[in-house]
Formats: C-alpha cells, sequence, structure tokens
C-alpha cells in the first residue's frame, strides 16, 4: 500500500517501488567533462516491477575526434559514430523515452551531468525527473560485502546476470541488475516505498538499522513522536512536520549528536501521536517533556537554566540582580524569565553601563548608616555607578536613575538605548572598535530580551481569543492552546499504547496559573504560541 508524504501543505503518496518506472540510464563520452567533453552513446532501460518494459540505445557522432584512451576504453571509434546522429537530434527521442521515470544511474552525478549540459546547449530545461544514484545506495547496502563500488566489482561480486564492458547498454543492463539487488536487500531493512528508499543511502550501514522496521507503520503527517524502552520508560520525545522520516533520520549517517547511538541502542519501540498541524504538535512535545522528563530530552533542563532580573524596590538603595527565584519584597520587579544567566548578566551590563546604578551588594536598611572611613567602590570613583554603601549618594537622585531602570524593565527602552548608541559611537570615532562591539553586543541582548518579554506579555494580557492558520482554528487562552479544531471539530489526540495517563499528560495547564512574572515552566508554550501566532497574523 502507498504511504503518504508532506510536500509544501500538500500530501503526496510515496509510491511502493513494484509500482515505480525506473529508467536506468549510461553514457560513454569523449572525457570526463560535461563542459568540454561529448557523447558518444546512450544506452537507456526502463524497468517495472522488476520487468524490462523498454530499451533505448544509439550512437552519438560527438563532432570531434574520440581521444585514443577513450578508444581502448570504450571501443568505440570514429568510424563507428561518423554516420551516428548528433546528440542535438538525439534529445527529443531520449526525452520521449525517458518521459516521468525515475532516473537511476550508477554515478549519477555524471550521465544526468552529461545530458543536462546538451539539453542546456541545445536550449533546454535540464531534466525534473527524480534520481536515484545506485553508488551511494551500494555503499550502504551491499559496501561491507565487496571491496569497492565500482560497477564492475559489484556485478562480480554479486553474480549478476550482465556484467559492464563500458559500453552503454551492457552498463545499464548491469546497473538494471544492482538497482534490483539493492531493492531486495532493503527490503529486509522494511523499505518497500520509493522515498524510504531513496533515503536508504543515508541510513543504511547505521548499526542499529535493523530497528527501521519499528518505523513501518508511522504516518507521514504531523506529531509527536516517542522512543520506549523495554521497560515502558519514555527515553525521548519529539516533534515532527513527518514522523516517519523524522524517526528515521536518527539512522543517518549525518547525524553526530553523541547520544544517539545510546538512545536507539535502548530504544524498543517508537509510538506517536498524529496531530492535524505542527502548532498541536509543538505544544504537545513540550508538555510531555515537561511532565516526563524523558532523560535523552535536553529540553527539560533549559527550563532550569531560566532566569529573571530583579530590581529590589523593597530596599531603600535598589540594584539590579540575577535571581532563579521569584521570593521577593513586595514592591520589587521581575524581568523575564530569560534562557540563561549569561544573557541575564549581559542584560544588567547593559543598564549598568550607562545607568548608574549601585553594584554592591551591602544590606542597606532604613536606618543604614555608612561608616565614616567606608570607601568608595571603583565604579563610582569611574563615575558608572552611585555608592551609597560609602554614603556618597544623593538619594532624589537616585530615585530619578531607579526610574529610568523601572522604564527599561516595564518596556520604555529608547533613552538607555540611545545613550548605548552614543557610547558606541564615540568608541568608534576614537577607533576603540572592539569596546563599540561590546557596546553593540548590549544593545542587541537588551532589545531581545524586551522584545521577548512584550511578545509574551501581549498574548497573556489577550485572555481568551482564538485565531486560524491554515484552515486550522486554535482557541488560546492568556497563552496557552487549550484546543485545536478543524472544520469545526476539536481535535482530539490518540494517546500511544503506553501504560501512562496521557489524559493528564497532554491536557493543557489552567490558564489562571499564568501570572506575571511567568513561571520557566509555562514560557515555553507561551512562546510557541506567540511564535505562531505572529508567524499567521
Amino acid at each position: 500500500m502507498a504511504v503518504l508524504a508532506e510536500t509544501d501543505g500538500e500530501t503526496l503518496e510515496s509510491p511502493p517501488l513494484n509500482e515505480v518506472e525506473f529508467c536506468v540510464v549510461d553514457l560513454e563520452t569523449t572525457g570526463g567533462s560535461s563542459e568540454y567533453n561529448s557523447i558518444t552513446e546512450i544506452g537507456a532501460v526502463k524497468y517495472r516491477g522488476g520487468q524490462e518494459i523498454g530499451r533505448f540505445t544509439t550512437l552519438v557522432n560527438p563532432g570531434c575526434a574520440i581521444p585514443a584512451f577513450i578508444v581502448l576504453l570504450t571501443g568505440i571509434t570514429d568510424t563507428m559514430v561518423c554516420n551516428a546522429p548528433a546528440i542535438e537530434e538525439v534529445l527529443d527521442s531520449l526525452l520521449e523515452f525517458i518521459g516521468d521515470s525515475v532516473l537511476v544511474a550508477h554515478n549519477a552525478r555524471f550521465d544526468i551531468g552529461f545530458i543536462n549540459a546538451s539539453l542546456v546547449h541545445d536550449g533546454r530545461e535540464k531534466l525534473a525527473n527524480r534520481v536515484l544514484d545506485t553508488v551511494g545506495l551500494a555503499r550502504r547496502l551491499v559496501g561491507g560485502d565487496v571491496e569497492n563500488c565500482k560497477l564492475s566489482t559489484l556485478a562480480a561480486s554479486l553474480g549478476f546476470a550482465h556484467q559492464p564492458s563500458h559500453r552503454a547498454i551492457n552498463d545499464v543492463l548491469a546497473t538494471g541488475d544492482l538497482l534490483h539487488h539493492l531493492i531486495e536487500r532493503a527490503a529486509g531493512f522494511g523499505v518497500f516505498d520509493l522515498d524510504d528508499f531513496a533515503a536508504m543511502s543515508k541510513i543504511g550501514t547505521h548499526p542499529q538499522a535493523a530497528k527501521l522496521k519499528l518505523t513501518n507503520n508511522l504516518p507521514r503527517e504531523p506529531g509527536v513522536y516517542l522512543f520506549v524502552d523495554g521497560e515502558g520508560e519514555v527515553l525521548y520525545v519529539g516533534k515532527a512536520t513527518n514522523i516517519r522520516a523524522r524517526v528515521r533520520s536518527y539512522f543517518g549517517t549525518g547525524d553526530s549528536r553523541r547520544k544517539v547511538g545510546s538512545l536507539l541502542k535502548l530504544m524498543q519501540s517508537v509510538h506517536f501521536i498524529a496531530t492535524p498541524d505542527v502548532l498541536t504538535a509543538e505544544v504537545l512535545e513540550l508538555r510531555l517533556i515537561a511532565r516526563l522528563h524523558p532523560r535523552y530530552n535536553h529540553a527539560f533542563t533549559r527550563t532550569a537554566k531560566y532566569c529573571y532580573v530583579r530590581l529590589t524596590r523593597g530596599e531603600v538603595w535598589p540594584r539590579l540582580m540575577v535571581t532563579k527565584s521569584l521570593k521577593s519584597g513586595v514592591d520589587d520587579i521581575f524581568l523575564g524569565p530569560i534562557s540563561s544567566r549569561s544573557m541575564a548578566r549581559d542584560f544588567v551590563d547593559a543598564i549598568e553601563s550607562v545607568v548608574p546604578l549601585r553594584r554592591c551588594t551591602v544590606r542597606m536598611g532604613r536606618n543604614y548608616r555608612a561608616p565614616v572611613d567606608a570607601p568608595v567602590c571603583s565604579a563610582a570613583q569611574l563615575g558608572l555607578a552611585q555608592c551609597p554603601c560609602s554614603g556618597t549618594a544623593d538619594a532624589q537622585s537616585y530615585a530619578l536613575v531607579v526610574q529610568s531602570v523601572v522604564d527599561v524593565m516595564s518596556g520604555n527602552a529608547d533613552k538607555v538605548i540611545a545613550l548605548l548608541n552614543a557610547k558606541m559611537l564615540a568608541h568608534s570615532k576614537a577607533q576603540r572598535f572592539e569596546e563599540a562591539g561590546v557596546v553593540l553586543a548590549r544593545v542587541d541582548v537588551l532589545e531581545t530580551v524586551l522584545q521577548r518579554v512584550q511578545s509574551v506579555g501581549e498574548l497573556v494580557d489577550a485572555g481568551s481569543f482564538g485565531f486560524v492558520a491554515d484552515d486550522v482554528s486554535y482557541s488560546i487562552d492568556r497563552g496557552l492552546l487549550i484546543s485545536t479544531n478543524i472544520n469545526g471539530v476539536e481535535f482530539e489526540p490518540v494517546a500511544p499504547q503506553i501504560d501512562l495517563d496521557f489524559v493528564e499528560l497532554l491536557g493543557a495547564p489552567n490558564p489562571e496559573a499564568v501570572s506575571y512574572p511567568i513561571s520557566a515552566e509555562l514560557i515555553d508554550e507561551i512562546l510557541c504560541i506567540a511564535r505562531h501566532k505572529a508567524d499567521n497574523i
């Protein structure tokens, strides 16, 4: 049965291999460059269901003398091609023969490259057919059984009925034998359709490739997938626009993540929750990770890194600090959560570099009196900060400084950004470009954090509302996804057959739990909704 693939929002069939029309091609040429050399012979054979259904073969007049070493290699001489048609006379018949078939060649870049170069030279469009290269497929599926993947070696080692001879039709027939041998090998990995077969050049030699059979029943649609071990523990949760393709990609040789090999070794089953859209998949993924804490997911550890910038307005002389705790004085202001301590520290540095807020951590209550010999901190000596702990600060001017910081944390950073830009310009004029770059980086951090906080705030303050994207409607309440609807019908996820309470795991958090400052546990879902809403409205 054909399986479905997502492409540009449309659902397309990936046909079973026994229904695909393959056109195997091979060329002989006067040399290795499609720019400077010409075709001397074309061979092509069409196959469907393992049977030959058509054959095309012709010599081609290259319009030049054939080099001696090419004559020795192929046996094709100038005399043989002198009365043959030029390539321009052959192209119409060749294109008609190829039709819409899937092109196959051994080292396809060479053969298809020459055909495309001839088409372009004749003022035509390049071939748009899908192309399979049997070299890459052979390396993955039979590379361990042969000395190398030259066509002659493969044909001899695997005992093909046809042997290549550097003549086009013989090489085509040998390549056809190889194609069908590779299709049989791929079936051992549970591969029976064209898309999966084409992907085998990347996944065939993976040490856990035998587990590819676990992906046979995965859908080619958006959703969430779960890697589960033999004890029923969820090892990893991920999202995908095409669940089947994404899961199979873990077996690819291009995946260099260190823990993937260990994950696949422990994984004994793959489960999924299909969704009608990507947004719902992303939200369900976040909820599952937050509530299950799968050991191979790093997303839940990201939440542990979130922190806040706090303005301690509960103190007589307020200051900025980076904290993970939301415990505070009555009048304290928080900004965040911010994705990392270093980013939060950069945000504070951006403000403190142009606003003379105190930087010391001395506790100063209402009855604080500075010691007579209290030193003035170095930042105050440089004019970068006020120093109330030494008794040198003025309360009224300090209140104005604090108000400017309150403005920034409330989203109005224009004055501070103007000061930073002026400072950056001064450094540039003095040719202190490295220092100017530091200031520019601080401006970027300030704007990035505030923009993120603003987008979250707007979504939360909007309360309960809905929006539509790609014919899917969403119900949102204080930044949380409450429901997804398709054609007026509410989507209800079908839970995997695992001994877990998915009603609780997938359910939306209580919108009433969303308050300022936003908790680290809720921010990712709200940001996800904000991003999709911005992209679709």
